[in-house]
């Protein structure tokens, strides 16, 4: 196998673990929606309106956020490694990461606080405390 095959072979590993990468992301957002919607409906249909339930919904909410947030730090830490060895014309099928972790937007942190993720969950959390504020005995 030469340079120019392996380096196509390591840029489709690579591109195999964004694309789960990807897809783990996608499955976290529907799992928080199917989880908040069935808990409201629960909580509306039987009445339970005790304030700690509020709490019990946020924070599921807060740990789909913070391991979408990791899902897409790793993504993003692969999309450099893809970037580098696009540029190569030789490969040994290192994916180093560490060499990554300190460039812009390559921390978990901004991945977690990133727009996307951001603009979901905040909706999630808003909706959650909107939903259970407007129902009928919430305050009580």
């Amino acid at each position: 196998m030469d340079g120019t095959e392996k380096v196509v072979k390591h840029l489709e590993m690579t591109q195999a673990v964004i694309n789960r990468l990807g897809n783990n992301s996608f499955l976290l957002k529907g799992w928080s929606m199917t989880i908040i919607v069935t808990a409201m409906v629960l909580m509306a249909r039987y009445d339970l309106q005790h304030p700690c339930l509020i709490l019990s919904l946020i924070i599921p909410i807060l740990g789909f956020w913070i391991l979408d947030g990791y899902f897409l730090w790793q993504e993003r830490l692969f999309r450099k490694i893809y970037d580098e060895v696009r540029c190569q014309s030789d490969t040994d099928f290192k994916m180093d990461m560490m060499k990554h972790k300190n460039k812009p937007k390559c921390s978990w942190g901004s991945a977690m606080f990133s727009v996307t993720l951001l603009i979901f969950y905040s909706l999630e959390v808003v909706l959650t405390v909107v939903v259970f504020l407007t129902t009928p005995g919430a305050a009580s």
